[in-house]
Formats: C-alpha cells, sequence, structure tokens
C-alpha cells in the first residue's frame, strides 16, 4: 500500500442523533495538495446517515481512491475484559460484533438508541441511578495511548450521557460499518488496498492537536484557517460564526491529507493483530 497515493480525503463528523435527518453532520472534502478543504452538500438539506452510506457505496462503485474518516468508534473494548459486553454472549471480533449491533437494532435511519436502552442497558451509563460511573468507563487500547501522550482522556462508548452521545454515535456507526463492509476495507480489521477507497476512525480531538491547537472546540473562521495553515491547508475563508461539527470536518479532512503519507500512523506501536481484530485504531494516534 502506499498511503501517499489517496486523491481525496473525506472525514465525516457523525451523531446518533435520533431521527431521519441531523445538523449534527457534516462532511467535508479535500484532494490531495493543498487546496483548502470544502464542505459537500447535504442531499435534501441536511444529512441522514442512510445518505452518508450511499455517499461511500458511491465512492466504492466509482473506484475512487478516497481515504474517508468517520468520527465515532468502531468498536467497544475488548481487551481489558475479553469481551465487548462482559456476561452477554457476544461475539469476539469486530465484523462479527458489527452485525450483532444491527441485529439488536430497529431504529430508523441507522440508529442504535434501542440497542443501548433496552437490549443492552445494564452496559451503559445514563447517569447517578446507574451507580459509580468509573466502572462504566472502559476504553480501548489506541484510547489509552491517546491519553498517555498527553492527548486528554476521550470519552467511553459506555457513556450514554452528554450532548457528544459518542456512546449512540458509535453503535449507529456500527451498524453503517456493517452494511458497507463489504464494498470497502476498514482499516485496520482489512488490509489497507493499493487501490479504491479505504475507511478509517477518526477523532477530531487528536486533528486540532495536531494543527497545534489545545482547545477541544474551533468555532470561528480565523482560528479554522490558523488550524489549515498548520496543516498544509490553504484558508477555508468562511464567514460568520462555525459550529464545531463543520470545523472538525473541515480539520480533519487537511489533517488525514498532512498524516496520510507517514507511515508511523499506519503502524503504531500498540497496534497488534489481537487488538487490529477486536478494537481497531484511530487513524492519527501513533
Amino acid at each position: 500500500m502506499n498511503p501517499a497515493s489517496f486523491t481525496r480525503f473525506i472525514a465525516i463528523d457523525w451523531t446518533g442523533a435520533r431521527g431521519r435527518r441531523h445538523k449534527g453532520i457534516a462532511v467535508a472534502s479535500c484532494e490531495a495538495g493543498a487546496a483548502a478543504p470544502v464542505l459537500v452538500t447535504p442531499p435534501e438539506g441536511l444529512w441522514s446517515r442512510t445518505s452518508v452510506r450511499d455517499l461511500l457505496l458511491d465512492i466504492a462503485a466509482r473506484g475512487e481512491r478516497a481515504l474517508i474518516g468517520f468520527d465515532f468508534s468502531f468498536a467497544p473494548p475488548f481487551v481489558d475484559t475479553g469481551a465487548y459486553l462482559p456476561g452477554e454472549a457476544t461475539p469476539a471480533e469486530a465484523r462479527a460484533f458489527w452485525a450483532f449491533v444491527e441485529k439488536h437494532c430497529g431504529d430508523e435511519d441507522l440508529g442504535a438508541a434501542s440497542f443501548l436502552e433496552q437490549a443492552f442497558r445494564r452496559h451503559f451509563y445514563f447517569g447517578k441511578a446507574d451507580g459509580v460511573k468509573a466502572r462504566y468507563m472502559r476504553l480501548r487500547v489506541c484510547e489509552q495511548a491517546f491519553n498517555a501522550a498527553g492527548g486528554g482522556k476521550p470519552s467511553s462508548v459506555f457513556d450514554a450521557i452528554g450532548a457528544a452521545q459518542v456512546a449512540k454515535a458509535s453503535f449507529s456507526g456500527m451498524r453503517l460499518l456493517h452494511q458497507v463492509q463489504d464494498r470497502l476495507p476498514v482499516w485496520p480489521f482489512d488490509p489497507a488496498p493499493a487501490t479504491g477507497p479505504l475507511v478509517v476512525e477518526i477523532y477530531g480531538r487528536a486533528f486540532i492537536r495536531h494543527a497545534g491547537l489545545r482547545g477541544l472546540k474551533v468555532r470561528d473562521a480565523a482560528t479554522l484557517d490558523a488550524a489549515l495553515a498548520a496543516l498544509g491547508s490553504a484558508p477555508a475563508t468562511l464567514d460568520g460564526p462555525l459550529t464545531d461539527h463543520v470545523t472538525d470536518a473541515l480539520i480533519t479532512a487537511a489533517g488525514m491529507r498532512a498524516l496520510a503519507g507517514q507511515a508511523a500512523y499506519w503502524a503504531p506501536a500498540g497496534l497488534e493483530p489481537g487488538v487490529a481484530r477486536t478494537e481497531g485504531w484511530t487513524f492519527g494516534v501513533a
């Protein structure tokens, strides 16, 4: 695999929110080179999760050499306990677990609320009534590595409270991965191919750090353009206040382009075969 051969870089800020159309999804794209990333216009005014899925399938059908990043966890922690959901009869590898999630979800637009709130409620933290929060906050190997390198503690996929809803976003994303995996390789569960598209997990905070910023959110055009410049990109020159969904996607698209040719991010020290099969890894965390 020649990681420098990607010609397009697409970053998707994802959501697990209920409903059919979502303000919380943003898609940004940039070509190889230094041109500024741009937002991809959603169909019918707002993105749905299924329309993002269809975008991926279209890219796969064209054989486009695109690196596609999604901002959700591709699998729950496994290494710490030897199980995704201890005490449940769950698979022991990520691909089979995606099918398991799909089987237990009946929510519209690839939603996963029923998985968390009904089928496997006891594994998720929804508030004080669930007891001590710390016992739910399991982390994957890559998240522990990011924390140890000073990245700050990432959210756990078992934390089901708060505006970010990382839990619902991740489990809905696993449904998407299940539905596209036969058409697009997903790293590191699949080896990176020499041609065609590749899907990777991304984390907006990691790319904000790669841009030299220490804050968690970027909501103004000047800070956005400074971050893009640090990543070797031309400015976006947008006007007015910006949502962090938009800035995360734009910064991450430029960051993926900046890092894609660096071998260290394709072979991080902690990415052992067992981790690759069960938990995966976040591209951009070395």
